[in-house]
């Protein structure tokens, strides 16, 4: 017979089969989901190889803290049903690593005891599918970004390049606010380049604020932005608009150098999300670099001061 117990100032429920009540995390439920979720998922799906034949279906517990970015002993106790209450940050990574759809998402929360986030026009739910193309992208930096700039995830390369900005508190992985508040966030681009960055990022929010009148996400940032830069407001009142699709970057990268790559820009209508790649062309300088980025960059995992990011 399942108890309810005390865990800090919510409950927890225990009952297997139980639905939770608003504050309560049912801690069976939730280990049963996340062994299942595991379960399903091959290596292949989330970018990882293989290796040697496995004597159980799905992903082991350390590759799923690993695409979560939490301990492999805070996963394994939650999926014994202990351990402290998952913070919603943590549910967040969890979903993305386990490949959730939305309606899963939102499970997830509701197991763990709490409100799913709000669905805004930009989601920041990733769908799986995206997912699964940016683990399929190995060789070449990409990302996930809302149309109003907020990274939402990076493949391996992505972090190897610009840094790993998930690693960020949310406020500091907007694109925008980084380029025009933060005096450092410039150094991954040529100086002469940078110009034309910013007065790309303007144009291109300016569009998204038109498109989505209703919404307060991108108005709050322009108001943010125009009060804190002046060069962002002097650029917003020079009223040009733009969309990003495709265009040629380049990156200063503190190991390998100067890197020019081709930037195409592929849209989810839905949730009016940006997939982000970034290639060269083989033969070329760049396409040397971007190996040695891939063997040089993956190769770091020491904990170093993310870089700055570009979209």
């Amino acid at each position: 017979m399942g108890e309810t117990c005390r865990s800090g100032d919510r409950q927890t429920l225990d009952k297997p089969g139980a639905l939770p009540h608003p504050g309560e995390v049912n801690r069976t439920e939730l280990a049963d989901f996340l062994r299942r979720g595991r379960a399903r998922l091959d290596p292949s799906d989330v970018g990882l190889t293989p290796g040697a034949r496995r004597r159980t279906p799905g992903l082991r517990r350390e590759e799923v803290a690993q695409l979560a970015g939490m301990s492999v002993d805070y996963y394994t106790r939650m999926e014994q049903a202990r351990g402290p209450r998952p913070s919603r940050q943590m549910l967040t990574a969890l979903a993305r690593a386990l490949r959730l759809t939305a309606v899963e998402h939102d499970h997830l929360f509701h197991l763990a005891g709490e409100e799913p986030p709000r669905r805004e026009t930009a989601s920041a739910h990733v769908r799986p599918g995206l997912l699964m193309i940016l683990d399929r992208l190995y060789d070449t930096p990409a990302h996930l970004v809302t149309d109003c700039g907020e990274v939402l995830a990076q493949n391996a390369m992505a972090k190897a390049l610009t840094g790993d900005v998930m690693s960020r508190p949310r406020r500091e992985r907007n694109l925008l606010r980084r380029f025009f508040l933060d005096p450092t966030a410039r150094s991954l681009f040529p100086e002469e380049d940078r110009g034309p960055h910013a007065r790309s990022h303007v144009a291109n929010l300016r569009a998204v604020a038109a498109a989505r009148a209703a919404d307060p996400e991108p108005a709050a940032l322009v108001a943010e932005l125009r009060a804190s830069s002046e060069e962002f407001a002097r650029l917003w009142d020079e009223h040009e608009v733009s969309l990003r699709h495709r265009a040629t970057k380049r990156f200063l990268h503190p190991q390998v150098g100067l890197l020019e790559l081709d930037c195409e820009v592929m849209l989810s209508h839905e949730h009016h999300h940006l997939l982000i790649v970034h290639t060269a062309r083989p033969g070329t300088e760049a396409h040397e670099r971007l190996q040695l980025l891939r063997v040089v960059g993956l190769q770091d995992m020491s904990p170093r001061q993310p870089a700055p990011q570009g979209s």
